[in-house]
């Protein structure tokens, strides 16, 4: 930024010799108002938060819902959003109060109170729904509203990372007399107290943005209006962005455009960070599927390739992964690399033999159609696990919704999905992705697993839990309910009349749309 107000200081300098008005050169002042259009790739599922657990769904939620925390950019503790203040009650880790600000109103007028915020919690864990988030608090265990602005929350277990939970999607505050206690809200409004107010939604299409006025909470003050265009596949989202029909193009424009981004091209600006994001193959480890056997799925770590993929099907725009746990993050290790170093198809086929099955070993493997890369990506990892005849594999492309569905309902037996970090904590990868009941319903249960879980979640110095998600790691990599590929890099491109895009992510899951300015 310092370049560019050096820039517009000396034109100022230069105008006024000559007497122009240094009113032309603030366009900002002008744009104060005008609508920055962003393209997108990521699908939304619901815009009700019990029905939704996916980073479009929650990108969008970032904007339009309060949570009573939320993360400062970049932060890794929590801070107050709806919330005056939070903590813990005495040193169990079991008993967590907040204190609600006095001054937030609905889009209806009515004031929120600690109601509001309980209501908002027990919907999610009483809905239960199989693409939602309510199993990102197995640890609570009741919600009491205490008067009208003190909510305490009682859990089952001590949790350190409770506070995260709170921050994320998961603990939207909806309006008690416009959402259904027991069911999602069908049509396609939100009364939420974010930055923004969702003024128009079309499915797959469009989400229309604007500026709420009446938001309290820890932004100061709101961004301009903003219009979030979905966009089936990256090829469409190229297409816009090349037919300048956006302003902002972000998650994600196809790997080979992302490869041959040039930052110093003066016509775009281009962001390019370091991301949590995580993308696995996970293996369906129930008793009626052919990847039952925990042999057989030793034998498709070993024949898996992250460096090709990296290199050929993403163009070097994601990193090549070897555990559970990223880079960056608390705990991170190699312990895929240390059991299978290198692609070994004579040990992939001992382990088979082992195992007893007829070979080849035929297992279906689907994907989420429009979601990167990820038919080109199938097609490589199908044709690295055939390569030896030692595996047939059926792929197949889902809607995204749909897609979902069928993994919760382990209606597949492979399938590779991305996952964005709820909040910047090792434990946003343990009970959602390897625990018993995890998100990605891969019918994993190891009780040692799921012990070291709850183990790490009672220390309050998140370093004292890198211990235990070491051997977690380890365990996952003996264990193999998923295979790690790679871990993305993140994008964003915006024309050189908008400023703001490399504060979209930061690796807290707070997608900040209000950040985003005219320049």
């Amino acid at each position: 930024m310092r370049s560019v107000r050096m820039r517009i200081l000396l034109t100022l300098l230069v105008l006024a010799v000559v007497g122009v008005g240094a009113w032309q050169l603030l366009p900002s002042q002008q744009n104060k108002n005008k609508t920055i259009t962003v393209g997108t790739t990521d699908a939304v599922t619901a815009l009700d938060p019990a029905g939704a657990y996916d980073a479009g769904s929650w990108a969008l939620f970032s904007n339009v819902f309060q949570s009573l925390l939320t993360f400062e950019p970049g932060g890794v503790a929590p801070v107050p959003d709806a919330a005056k203040s939070c903590a813990f009650e005495g040193s169990g880790l079991r008993v967590y109060q907040c204190r609600l600000r006095e001054d937030i109103t609905f889009p209806s007028g009515r004031k929120m109170t600690a109601e509001d915020v309980k209501y908002s919690f027990d919907r999610v864990k009483k809905i239960n729904s199989p693409v939602g988030p309510a199993s990102l608090f197995s640890t609570l265990g009741s919600v009491t509203a205490d008067n009208d602005t003190t909510v305490t929350f009682h859990l089952s277990s001590p949790d350190a990372t409770f506070p995260q939970k709170v921050a994320t999607g998961a603990g939207a505050i909806v309006d008690k007399d416009m959402y259904p206690a027991d069911r999602l809200r069908a049509d396609f409004g939100v009364d939420g107290t974010g930055p923004y107010t969702l003024a128009s939604y079309t499915k797959d299409k469009k989400a229309v943005l604007t500026p709420y006025t009446n938001y309290r909470g820890f932004i100061d003050g709101t961004g301009p209006p903003v219009d979030l265009l979905y966009y089936p596949d990256s090829a469409s989202l190229d297409r816009a962005w090349k037919g300048k029909q956006i302003d902002v193009a972000t998650r994600t424009l196809p790997p080979d455009v992302l490869s041959g981004l040039n930052p110093s091209d003066p016509n775009h600006r281009v962001t390019e960070s370091d991301s949590a994001e995580t993308r696995n193959l996970y293996l369906n480890t129930r008793a009626n599927s052919p990847l039952h056997d925990v042999q057989v799925r030793r034998a498709m770590a070993w024949l898996v390739n992250r460096e090709q993929l990296a290199a050929t099907v993403y163009k070097g725009t994601v990193d090549p992964l070897y555990s559970l746990i990223p880079t960056g993050i608390t705990g991170h290790t190699t312990s895929f690399f240390d059991a299978y170093p290198t692609q070994n198809a004579k040990k992939a086929r001992e382990l088979l033999t082992e195992a007893g099955v007829k070979l080849p070993v035929r297992f279906t493997f689907g994907y989420g159609k429009g979601r990167g890369a990820g038919a080109e990506e199938a097609a490589a990892l199908k044709k690295q696990l055939e390569a030896d005849g030692l595996f047939k594999v059926d792929i197949q492309g889902y809607e995204w919704t749909d897609f979902q569905k069928r993994w919760a309902a382990g209606k597949m037996d492979a399938w590779a999905v991305g996952w964005v970090a709820d909040y910047p904590d090792p434990d946003t990868f343990g009970a959602s992705l390897v625990g018993t009941g995890s998100t990605m319903s891969t019918g994993y249960s190891n009780k040692a697993v799921d012990s070291l879980i709850l183990d790490s979640q009672q220390y309050a110095d998140r370093g004292r839990a890198a211990t235990d998600f070491r051997t977690i790691q380890a365990d996952v990599a003996t264990d193999v309910p998923l295979i790690p590929l790679w871990q993305r890099k993140e994008y964003v491109v915006s024309t050189e009349a908008v400023g703001g895009g490399q504060n979209l992510f930061d690796g807290t899951g707070v997608f900040r749309l209000w950040r985003l300015e005219w320049i």
